[in-house]
């Protein structure tokens, strides 16, 4: 037996009419739907069918258009929001730092106004001088003062500001002199104590806050709060300058003396000018050393 082929072409790659004929077909098709509609409106409904179908698209476009405007307004906002809050900020910042200068020049002219007050009232010669800065050496109380020795200044002179004895000069050079501060651990200063006349001797330590009234009795008859002042005996400061306030006391039975811890009553810290003192005391021969000395030429002699 023989078999037959099959010449023909599959289903799916039949042709139907030709696409000329389907062209022509639905172009006519179109031209009465068009023609129709015009002149009868047969479609009229449909379209509106159609409209009604398509609104929620429609406002689904419109709303992201909408939504899209919106986003891009807020971020336009946010972002001008941002900027003005830093102009704000940068404008609070210079307007404070501005009010802080002013506030410290204010104080600052206060405190000089008092001392060129206590300058006029002082019957003692005073200089004043700006504090340049303090010692670089964190084991000392000292500062540096733009006034030395082309100015007049002396070692060995007293400094005070507006409320009393802050320290006294140490080392001076042409522009500049150098100042032992109260607090100074080698600084050594005769008080007294204004509310009894008690004498004492006041020392510092090294720490800008405290000083120490030291080889007291345990004894003796001293209040916190008391005022020291300066005794005037050993010829360096005159009498009466504020140099300490008492603030504690120990006293223990096991020691002879009371331990006394004071706070400076001058601002040490805290100013930036100065009065230097040109106090010089006028002091009467040493007749002890006198009379030693005449004893001891009467000796020889013999």
């Amino acid at each position: 037996m023989t078999q037959s082929i099959d010449t023909q072409a599959p289903p799916f790659f039949r042709r139907g009419s030709a696409l000329l004929v389907r062209l022509a077909l639905f172009s006519l098709l179109s031209c009465g739907l068009l023609i129709s509609d015009s002149h009868f409106r047969h479609l009229e409904s449909i379209r509106n069918i159609v409209s009604v179908a398509l609104y929620p698209l429609q406002r689904l476009t419109s709303i992201s258009g909408i939504v899209s405007s919106s986003i891009n307004a807020a971020v336009e906002t946010h972002a001008q929001l941002r900027r003005e809050n830093t102009e704000l900020k940068e404008e609070n910042a210079l307007t404070s730092q501005i009010t802080q200068q002013a506030q410290a020049l204010q104080s600052e002219n206060s405190r000089l106004r008092e001392l060129l007050k206590l300058q006029g009232q002082s019957p003692i010669k005073s200089t004043a001088a700006e504090i340049l800065y303090t010692a670089r050496d964190v084991f000392t109380q000292k500062i540096v003062v733009g006034k030395g020795s082309h100015q007049g200044i002396l070692p060995g002179q007293a400094v005070v500001d507006n409320i009393g004895l802050i320290g006294q000069v140490n080392r001076v050079h042409w522009l500049s002199s150098e100042i032992n501060l109260i607090s100074d651990k080698d600084q050594v200063v005769p008080v007294q104590v204004v509310r009894t006349g008690l004498r004492g001797v006041l020392f510092g330590t090294g720490q800008k806050d405290f000083m120490e009234l030291r080889f007291q009795p345990a004894n003796i008859d001293i209040q916190s709060g008391d005022m020291l002042v300066t005794s005037g005996i050993d010829g360096n400061y005159p009498m009466g300058l504020p140099v300490a306030l008492v603030r504690t006391i120990e006293r223990n039975a096991a020691y002879a003396f009371a331990r006394i811890l004071c706070a400076p009553a001058a601002g040490v810290n805290h100013y930036s000018q100065v009065l230097i003192l040109s106090f010089v005391r006028e002091t009467p021969p040493n007749t002890l050393e006198a009379d030693s000395k005449s004893k001891k030429k009467s000796e020889r002699h013999r």
